[in-house]
């Protein structure tokens, strides 16, 4: 019963960092209008958070290794509440971009731990349904809360949606405070033979495809609401309804990245990022059509989610063999290389955008493909090691 409820709080965490990271996107348009800004330099935002996210999580999780990993986690929890109360409080562009540099910079080592303690808890058959679980709980966010996030902004005002995070904040601390593990194995070691780790070639494969895969995500979904509305021409009420289809799709991935982990794992990613690909090319010629480009999107949806639970596993995979001093950093590098990612795919969105059209973001988003396709082919060979 209690890793029932321990496992429901895990993807609760991931649901509530999810809301303060992705919810940006369909509110952006609203902050321009308060601030009278443009999207493209609002689109900065997204830029930076990822940014911030990658530099700071592995050192975050590596120099609290030191630390009891439950009470270092608690006290993350109360810097991202500042943090994301102190978006909700922003009157400016350079206010509203410091509290996203704040909670940023905690978020990634967040999630991490989380992971971490998931994969202790978890009886090993059940390993990577959990992780598939928590992953999907940045889904979740994009089904509910980035619906509501944006249903709050455009009926009340975009600081609301900031603040109906920190509520969540506030109950997902109290689980946490009650169902937290409190002995969860550590292995102290120095920063330098934590980051060993990232000498693999095989890590380093892995990490290079999740930016690629990443930054082919964002290329599109930086920009995501104005696709929906001013390119393909949907109002505002389907807006609200494709964002929740969307996050829909983005659960099938997920559950299906956990299905394709316990059946061959990142050697059965191959296939799915050669059509992630020809997706991105016919995306723009199919703008003007409107519910075809719905469907594309769909299916990016689940190509975009379904690596996660894999490659978390396989990195996982390698440090218990080979790096157990690794181990806090091994889980985390899906979440800093992913926002590394999302950091290079916004901003080569953002300008695109300024010197061309948005329909030639997926041919954008193409190039990334052809790259994340060959360097999981490559990694398919290179591992051989899951039994997950």
């Amino acid at each position: 019963m209690k890793y029932r409820l321990q496992a429901i709080l895990f993807v609760f965490v991931a649901f509530m960092l999810g809301c303060n990271e992705y919810m940006i996107v369909g509110v952006l348009p609203d902050i321009a209008h308060e601030y009278h800004d443009s999207l493209s330099r609002l689109g900065l935002l997204v830029t930076v958070f990822a940014l911030i996210y990658a530099i700071f999580t592995p050192i975050i999780t590596s120099a609290a290794n030191r630390w009891r990993r439950h009470h270092v986690l608690l006290f993350l929890i109360l810097i991202f509440f500042v943090g994301n109360t102190w978006s909700a409080m922003a009157t400016n562009y350079y206010s509203l971009l410091l509290s996203r540099i704040l909670t940023a910079t905690v978020a990634g080592a967040i999630i991490s731990m989380v992971l971490v303690m998931a994969s202790f808890v978890a009886p090993r058959e059940k390993r990577a349904s959990l992780v598939s679980w928590v992953f999907a709980g940045f889904s979740i966010a994009s089904v509910i809360g980035i619906p509501i996030g944006t249903i709050i902004s455009t009926t009340f005002s975009w600081h609301d949606s900031f603040w109906m995070i920190s509520g969540l904040t506030i109950i997902v601390f109290a689980g946490l405070i009650w169902l937290v593990p409190r002995d969860t194995p550590q292995f102290k070691s120095t920063l330098s033979k934590q980051f060993s780790l990232l000498k693999d070639i095989r890590v380093l494969l892995g990490v290079v495809f999740i930016v690629a895969v990443c930054a082919a995500d964002y290329t599109i979904y930086t920009y995501i609401r104005p696709l929906i509305t001013n390119e393909m021409g949907f109002d505002n009420t389907w807006l609200n309804w494709l964002l929740f289809g969307m996050g829909i799709f983005f659960i099938i991935g997920n559950k299906f990245g956990g299905y394709l982990a316990d059946r061959g794992g990142v050697h059965r990613l191959g296939s799915i990022y050669i059509a992630m690909t020809i997706l991105y090319i016919a995306f723009g010629p199919l703008l003007s059509f409107k519910w075809l480009a719905i469907i594309v999107v769909a299916l990016l949806c689940v190509a975009f989610s379904c690596y996660g639970s894999s490659t978390q596993l396989m990195f996982l995979d390698i440090a218990e063999k080979d790096y157990p001093q690794s181990l806090d950093l091994a889980s985390s590098l899906n979440s800093i290389f992913a926002n590394i990612g999302i950091s290079l795919g916004s901003f080569t969105a953002s300008t695109a955008v300024q010197f061309t059209t948005m329909n030639h973001l997926g041919y954008v988003g193409a190039v990334y493909g052809i790259l994340a396709t060959a360097l999981i082919i490559i990694l398919s060979k290179k591992y051989t090691g899951m039994r997950y």
